[in-house]
């Protein structure tokens, strides 16, 4: 059987399967690579009544691409509030709507969780169509997560204003887990040095920029080295970017004891926390890692506890 015929006879068979009216799809589309829309996706889109998109210019493209002719509405995030209302109505009226970002899973770091809010509470049924996620992307790519430990967390888009995102970074990475976020272009040299002032130099971090795109990259360094590696090619401060900081070490309460606890108190009276960290790393040969985390703390006026 060929390639073609297989898809066709899958299409059938996936059309055939339940498709609940009055509904909506929540619909996940491709964050760079048409092919990355899925047979389930399509089918949803062009049964669906209307498709309520983040950006009607964006997403028709899409629908041309694959044959959709479904109408489109704007639906985003300054009149998520109206466009939930309307879906309700259509809705009422029997119909089936889709939901779609610009690009990945509506409601993630894109409008979409209102208008699916009130239509559950409206009691309709919120059916998701999962698909390409740049988040899921990046973790598939970087080998941070295990079947043994597969925690993560996802922290979304740093604040733009440096003083907000030192104090949002400091309580993301503080997290023993990998920390996924997104981060702009524009913004992401300051967001390398920030993450280097409170993770320190020797934390991994993955940077994962034009996913699913021709110039994809993924590559895993120190945060000491981030820097090089963007300046490195200057069409790396271009696209999109997905970053994944390596997991906090555990403390090690038992390794800092009172001594330790003095020699990282005095030297900060006098050096930064990356200074104090790494000259306490010499004196008492302990890890930096977790020196630097309580040194951290301390100039926080933070305790073990909190």
């Amino acid at each position: 059987m060929s390639p073609s015929h297989a898809w066709m006879r899958m299409a059938d068979r996936v059309a055939t399967q339940f498709w609940p009216k009055p509904a909506l799809y929540v619909v996940a589309t491709p964050i760079g690579n048409l092919g990355d829309l899925s047979l389930r996706a399509q089918i949803s889109l062009q049964q669906a009544d209307v498709i309520a998109a983040e950006d009607t210019r964006l997403t028709r493209p899409l629908l041309d691409a694959w044959g959709i002719g479904t109408p489109l509405i704007a639906a985003h995030r300054h009149n998520e509030a109206q466009v939930a209302e309307a879906i309700v109505g259509r809705l009422a009226a029997g119909e089936r709507v889709a939901l779609v970002s610009d690009a990945g899973a509506p409601g993630v770091s894109d409008p979409g969780a209102r208008v699916v809010r009130v239509v559950r509470e409206a009691g309709y049924p919120v059916v998701p169509v999962p698909g390409p996620s740049a988040v899921i992307a990046a973790l598939m790519a970087s080998g941070v997560t295990t079947d043994e430990n597969p925690a993560f967390a996802f922290a979304g888009f740093p604040p733009p204003k440096t003083v907000a995102r030192r104090r949002w970074l400091e309580e993301w990475c503080r997290l023993q887990a990998p920390v996924a976020m997104y981060e702009s272009p524009h913004r992401l040299s300051a967001t390398l040095a920030d993450l280097l002032a409170v993770c320190g130099p020797e934390r991994p971090l993955t940077i994962a920029r034009e996913l699913t795109k021709r110039f994809e990259e993924i590559v895993t360094l120190p945060l000491a080295d981030a820097q090089d590696w963007l300046v490195a090619h200057p069409q790396r401060a271009q696209g999109e970017f997905v970053l994944i900081v390596g997991a906090a070490a555990a403390p090690e309460s038992d390794m800092l004891d009172a001594r330790t606890e003095e020699v990282v108190q005095a030297l900060l009276e006098v050096m930064s926390v990356r200074d104090c960290a790494k000259v306490a790393a010499r004196i008492t040969g302990l890890p930096r890692d977790a020196l630097y985390a309580r040194a951290l703390a301390i100039k926080n006026g933070k305790s073990d506890d909190e």
